[in-house]
């Protein structure tokens, strides 16, 4: 099946990224596009990095003020936040060095997903590892469709229908946790998303589970955190994104 609009793939933030757009738009006007939304993220890359010396981030790292670059203030800040939301489960650090690409990433892809619809583009997907962010139509009355993987296996369990969502998993061998558990996290924002994501599965599947039911209860962030046995229990609004489940084999 062909689809108006245009897709491109490029690894940037240590990720693959994909901009999918579905706006029946003029080629003249996608192209531009698409090289904007790779030059932003190209600049989000060199502008947080860590461990790059005499970099923005090892500058602030080492107690030095940042001028001029608004968005390093609001990130710096988000992370502190988002700390205390978490009772520090998340800090936007690695080990003692700040580190906020844990956050940025989503974060990035937030702010690119605004930017695309604001300029016309109201139908795409912008997916960044294990971070997804959907707005319209994959096609005239159709909804986007986001794979939900064990990211451990990579195999597609569930699948969620949206509009309007940003998806974040977290799990794997790049975060600490029991055994096999993820955590999936739906909300409006993938920055957020990620950051809560990454923090219940650090917590362990008992805390996170909690800490799910709070979250839901305060901020429209919804919930599924799969146990190292494999048994997922889901926040009470997860189900309304319309998740279809997939067996494997």
């Amino acid at each position: 099946m062909t689809f108006p609009g245009a897709a491109r793939v490029q690894m940037v933030m240590s990720l693959p990224v994909c901009v999918d757009i579905r706006t029946a738009l003029p080629g003249r006007e996608l192209t531009p596009l698409l090289d904007d939304a790779f030059s932003w993220l190209r600049w989000v890359e060199d502008t947080f990095r860590p461990g790059v010396d005499g970099g923005h981030v090892a500058r602030l790292d080492g107690g030095r003020p940042i001028e001029g670059i608004p968005e390093l203030v609001e990130v710096t800040r988000r992370c502190e936040e988002l700390s205390g939301e978490t009772g520090g489960w998340f800090d936007g650090s690695e080990g003692e060095r700040f580190d906020p690409m844990a956050y940025v990433r989503g974060w990035a892809v937030e702010r690119l997903s605004r930017a695309l619809a604001g300029a016309g583009a109201v139908d795409h997907r912008v997916t960044a590892g294990s971070g997804t962010r959907v707005r319209g139509s994959s096609a005239p009355g159709r909804r986007w469709r986001v794979g939900m993987r064990d990211p451990y296996d990579g195999v597609t369990t569930r699948v969620l229908f949206a509009h309007d969502a940003a998806v974040a998993t977290a799990g794997g061998e790049q975060y600490s946790g029991d055994g096999r558990a993820w955590v999936c996290v739906v909300g409006p924002d993938l920055g957020a998303a990620g950051a809560y994501a990454g923090a219940m599965h650090a917590m362990g599947t008992a805390r996170a589970r909690r800490f799910a039911r709070e979250l839901a209860a305060r901020l429209p962030y919804q919930s599924m955190v799969v146990g190292a046995d494999g048994r997922a229990t889901s926040t009470p609004g997860f189900t309304g994104h319309g998740v279809e489940t997939r067996l494997a084999g």
